[in-house]
Order: C-alpha cells, then structure tokens, then sequence
C-alpha cells in the first residue's frame, strides 16, 4: 500500500513528514523543488507540497467579448507566465500520484485548502474522493492525531462553496474588467486598464460615499473655554461644561464673568469600573490590533501570521473564531510557554488563579478556534516576525486574566457660577493588563486630591477657535471591522481586496483617501449599472456560498443565477458604454495630473512634475519652468520604485512640497522633497523600520512561493 499526502505548501509538507515518520525521514530532490519519503506501518507515504493553488481558471474559446462564462480548470502555468514556477510541483505531484494506491488531502482547511487538495485530486490523481486531514497547527502532536482520525471523506460543502467562489469572482473580475477597458479605450482620450470584481466594486462604492460626505462637509464654528489652575507646582486645565458654545456673544460672557482669582470646587465623583479582559485574535481583530500598533497593513498582517503558521508557532490565523475550545488542552500551552522566558512569570501568576477559564468573544468559526500560540518554541524571529508573535502570545495570556480595575474621576470647579469640568482616569489594579503589557493602550491621567470647597488658584481661562471636522477618514485597520460587520468580503479575502485597490490606483494614503478615477468608477457604476455596487447583492452571493457550505443550495443554482444577474448589468453597460468610457477617462487623466503635479517650485512658481530621463532612464521631480522664459533648473530626486502621490502641504522648514511614496509591500511614508532638508537628519532611525519592511517583503516572497 502506497499513499499520497497532499499539502498545500513545502514548509506544510515538511512539518506533515516529521510529524508522521517512524524514523527516517527521505528528502526528495526533484526537479528542482523537494518532497518527502516517509514508513509507517509498514507502508509508503509520499507527501508532496502544492505551492497554493496549481490550478485556475481559463476561460475556454478565445476572444475578449464579454459576458463569458465558458471556464474551465487548467494547470496555473499553462495560464499565466508568472506561475511558471508552478510547473515543477504540478510534475512531482503527477509522478508520484501514478505509484499510489491511497490519496489524503492534507491541505490547510478552509475554502482554499479544500478547492487546492480537491482540484489536485481530481486533475492529476484521478479520483474524486479520499480522506481528509483536518488541523489548525503545524505541531507534531496535532498532526499525528489528525493522521490517526482522518476524515474518511472530502468536505464536499467546503469544496463546493469554494469552486462557487472562484467561478463567480471570475465571472465578475473577467467581464466588468473588460467591459470597462474596452469603454475607456473606445471613447477615452487616454488608455488605461480599468479593472472591478464582485467585492472590490462595493467596497470602493462604500469608501466613495465617505469620501464625498468629507468634501461636502461644510465646517461650523464654535469656541471652547479652558479654565487652567495649579496646585503644587502642577498645571491642570478644566473645559466649560459646554463642549461646544455655538455663539461667541456668549463664549465672550462667560471668559469675563470667569475673570476672577479664585474657583471652588463645587463636585467631586469617583467611580470604579471593571474593564473584562480582551477575547482572543481572530484574523480581522490581529488585522486591527496590528495596524494600530505597528502600522501594518492587513495584508501584510496576514503574511506574518501565515509565516508563523506554517512553523508552527501559531494556530491557523484565517479564522472568525473568538473561542478558544477546552479540547485545545490550554493548560499544556502554558505550561509550554512558561519554558520561554519573558512569559515565564505570567504563567505562574495565571496558574495562580481559582480557575483557568479564558474570556471568550461571541464568534464562532465551524473550522478553527481563535488565533493562539502553540507553546512551540520558536527559532530566533526578526522584527516584524518577533512583534506579532509576542502580540499574539501576551493577547492569549491577557485572556486567562482577571478583570482590571479603573478608577474615574471628575472634578467640577464653579468660576462665579460658571462650571468647569476636568477628567482623569487611571489604573488601580492591572490584572490582565500587565500580561497585555505594552499592547494595553489606556489613558493614565492622575488628578490631585482635593476636597468639596476648596478653593483653586485660577491662572487664566482661554478663548479657543474651533470649528466642526468632517467625517473620520478609515484606516486600514478600521475599514477591515466596518466591512465585516456589513458582510462584504470575507475575513480572507477583505485584506487582498483593500490591497487591490490600492494596486490599480483608486485609493491612497493611510487615511484612505480615493482617488478621482475611483470616484470617476463608482460614478460611472452607479449612474448606469448600480447592480455592480450593490451590498446586498454582494451580501446575498455570499449567504447563498455559505448555504452550499451547509449543503442546502446546490452551486449550479447560484452560478446560473449570477450569469443572469451579469448579462442583464452587461446589456445596460453596453447601452451606456460611451458615457461610462467619457467619465472615466475624466477621471483617469484628473488622476494622472494630480499624481503628476507634485507642487510649486519653490524658486519660479511653475508646477513640479514627475519626470522621466531619456538618459539614465529614471524618474526625478522637475520644474516646468525649464521649457519657459525663466529656465528654471529645479530639480529633485524621489524614490524609484512606488507610487507618488502628492499630499498638498508643504515642508515648514525647507518650503518644498510634502510627497507620500506608496510602495507595494512595504510600508508607506512621506517626506519632503530637498534630500537636504533638517528634517532628515533624523533618517537614520528610520532604518529599523526599513529592515522590517525588507523582513515583510521576504515573508509574502515566501508565502506566495
């Protein structure tokens, strides 16, 4: 008896081969890729790694017309050159596959994993059903258990949800794209490829509709008064107790009846809270946490957790879930991470408790638990590597915790009958919070102890001008929870799609910002074929997945649907598509001109552009006063790589405009434009976070390969 094993990855294969073998473990060189030769029990077991998935979709005749819906599954490098390196581990697999007698799928379980293992199945090994592996960690312990209980049959709810979702996104991606394409090049005056999907086009549509309430927003003045007094050598300042004084008449009043040497203090409260300890990580909350802290974004987030993963440091991160099940044996997971150092202490301190019960979050995941550590101890980590592990770790630990407490305090100062308030919070027992330790962001404000009726020295009271903001701009952090909690996107997928919008150059900056060719597409989509925005079409093909996922829809049913859906859109596209073409070439050439137009020249007052080297064929910042009267030679050297975008501010000390360089993969930055600038002088911290973008670069590198 001879069985195939197959992993989604060779990190996944060679964890699957250490995990199972008896003894020796065989290290197959192969056409320049690897897999592995293992006994047990007497039988041969290969296990050999995919590299993601080894087949997609093509659509079978030719031509560029649209709609299509004529798709067929073909090997990933017969369809696009930069799979090529697929080619290689499709061979190994095909060759092995054809000495086996027994095949198991043990590929990571969730949608992707199951369509991978299936697809390989299916296309090169000729069967349609095996076993299945089900695991969410890489450890030796789980691994064997998952051998030793395989499932005796593929999930074919999981698998058939999956293929739905490919076929659909392909069905979406393919025709909109060219459908877009083919208008702008028709009726544009600049070619450019325009590019949407079944998520991407709502998810813009939403960030579109922040983006005009903040440029329609009109601001409305209003005043604040601070009341600053000190006790013993300390400044504390009190705010009126309207926030807000919408007329100035009366803010104006107020500072002069306050005008006195002294205020009393008419009222003092103090409250205790019990603030819960946090639920564990699933992957939007680690996405969000990471983001805020670190400044990374989802996608690269994503990619660390993975790297982790596939060592086996971490469980499986692509899950929804906030529980953390009692078979997970939580007590052996301590009692490992009590070997490492800097947790040892807080395991000590939690056995220490009446019982180890962790907090637990309300959501559920049917395939995996909540993100957490193995206990496995982990070879040295780098940068971005070290702080996500040591977040995911002290977030577990915190969990275990029992609640902290906080005491609140508000103190009311009278000014000639004038009220003022201030406020000050701190931590009087951090119980959980010190397992969080640096990750726990709570504002620690002690105000003086004082008493009902004593009296303050008043050292002034301030007038200040304010004015209403506009609508908060979303982070790539808070974007990720607004999209989950309206059901665009998967937990999967929303990291990749905000990624892709970015990539095609309709959204930039941290605060996102959108572009005027993403406005220009939702404008366009929206005015004649709103179908393509639509949440709830969008919402209702991803209950109809999750009700194949459950076996109670059967996928032909929902793909025939949304070719109905598609042809109806396309037909009203094709009534409007010089319209449609008109609008986005508006908004493509805005795009462009802006990108280009970095700011004024500091010297001569023309525009500076990007521009390009006939001779050393790279890009530098110009003055568009060269090819004028005045001749001007300002010039200034940029980034090579990345996009360019211009921030409209300009630099308080050198008066050269503020650019914001958005490189793929790496973290995002902006900097004035004179390389001489005092403000650079600092750069040289910088290079630690320059070193952990090379680390986040070579982490997607590999997990992509």
């Amino acid at each position: 008896m001879t069985t195939l094993i197959i992993a989604e990855k060779p990190s996944a294969s060679e964890k699957i081969a250490n995990a199972l073998a008896e003894d020796e473990v065989k290290k197959i060189k192969d056409n320049d890729s690897v897999y592995y030769k293992i006994k047990r029990n007497g039988e041969e077991i290969f296990i050999v790694p995919a590299v993601g998935h080894l087949f997609g979709l093509k659509q079978k005749g030719k031509g560029s017309d649209y709609p299509r819906f004529d798709v067929v599954w073909k090997p990933t490098f017969k369809i696009s050159k930069k799979s090529a390196y697929a080619e290689k581990y499709y061979e190994n697999m095909k060759k092995v596959a054809e000495n086996c007698d027994d095949f198991i799928v043990a590929c990571d379980y969730d949608q992707e994993g199951s369509v991978i293992g299936y697809n390989i199945l299916r296309f090169i090994c000729g069967r349609e059903n095996c076993k299945r592996m089900k695991f969410s960690t890489l450890t030796k312990e789980e691994l064997e258990e998952s051998y030793k209980n395989a499932l005796p049959s593929l999930d074919f709810g999981m698998i058939n949800s999956g293929l739905c979702r490919h076929e659909l996104d392909w069905y979406y991606g393919i025709n909109l794209s060219r459908a877009l394409t083919k208008a702008i090049k028709k009726y544009g005056k600049v070619f450019g490829i325009i590019s949407t999907g079944r998520v991407q086009g709502p998810m813009l549509a939403f960030l579109a509709k922040r983006e005009k309430e903040i440029q329609a927003f009109k601001p409305t003045p209003f005043w604040q008064l601070i009341l600053k007094f000190k006790i013993k050598n300390k400044t504390f300042e009190a705010m009126y107790e309207e926030k807000q004084i919408w007329d100035e008449n009366k803010a104006d009043r107020i500072l002069k009846e306050s005008q006195i040497d002294e205020a009393i203090i008419v009222e003092i409260k103090k409250t205790k809270t019990s603030k819960k300890p946090p639920a564990p990580f699933n992957l939007t909350s680690l996405q969000t946490e990471a983001y805020n802290l670190f400044g990374y974004s989802p996608k690269q987030t994503s990619d660390i957790a993975q790297s982790l993963y596939s060592n086996a440091y971490i469980s499986y991160p692509r899950t929804s879930s906030q529980k953390l099940p009692k078979q997970l044996n939580l007590k052996k997971i301590l009692e490992k991470l009590a070997k490492q150092s800097e947790y040892e202490t807080f395991v000590e301190k939690i056995f220490q408790l009446p019982e180890l019960k962790p907090t637990e979050g309300k959501k559920t995941d049917p395939a995996h638990p909540a993100i957490h550590p193995t206990g496995e101890i982990p070879g040295p980590l780098r940068g971005p590597e070290k702080k996500i592990y040591d977040l995911i770790v002290r977030r577990f630990l915190a969990c275990f915790g029992t609640p902290a407490i906080r005491e609140s305090m508000k103190i009311v100062l009278d000014a000639n009958k004038n009220k003022f308030k201030i406020t000050g919070s701190r931590t009087i027992e951090k119980n959980w919070i010190e397992f969080y330790g640096p990750y726990a962001k709570f504002q620690e404000i002690s105000l003086p102890n004082l008493n009902k009726g004593d009296m303050v020295k008043i050292m002034n009271i301030v007038k200040i001008d304010k004015e209403t903001q506009p609508p908060n701009r979303y982070s790539q952090g808070s974007i990720l929870k607004e999209l989950e909690k309206r059901s665009i996107g998967t937990k999967a997928t929303r990291a990749n799609i905000l990624q892709t919008l970015y990539d095609r150059n309709f959204v930039y900056d941290k605060s996102i910002h959108v572009t005027d060719l993403g406005m220009s597409l939702v404008e366009a989509l929206e005015k004649y074929v709103p179908d393509i925005l639509s949440e709830k079409l969008t919402r209702k093909f991803e209950n109809e997945m999750n009700l194949i996922f459950e076996n109670k829809k059967e996928k032909e049913k929902v793909l025939t649907e949304a070719q109905k859906v598609l042809i109806k859109t396309m037909i009203e596209f094709k009534k409007n598509e010089e319209e449609i073409g008109k609008l986005l070439d508006e908004g493509l050439i805005k795009t462009r001109e802006k990108q280009n137009t970095l700011g004024i020249c500091p010297n001569c007052g023309n525009k500076l552009k990007i521009m390009f080297s006939p001779r050393t064929k790279k890009r530098f910042v110009g003055c568009e006063g060269y090819k004028k009267e005045v001749h001007c030679t300002t010039g200034y050297p940029i980034p090579l790589k990345g996009k360019i975008i211009s921030t409209g501010k300009v630099c308080d000390k050198c008066g050269t405009p503020i650019i914001y360089c958005y490189r793929k993969g790496m973290r995002p930055f902006k900097m004035c434009l004179d390389p001489n600038c005092p403000t650079k002088k600092d750069w040289k911290k910088k290079e630690d976070e320059i070193k952990e973008d090379e680390e986040i670069e070579k982490i997607e590198k590999n997990n992509n390969t």
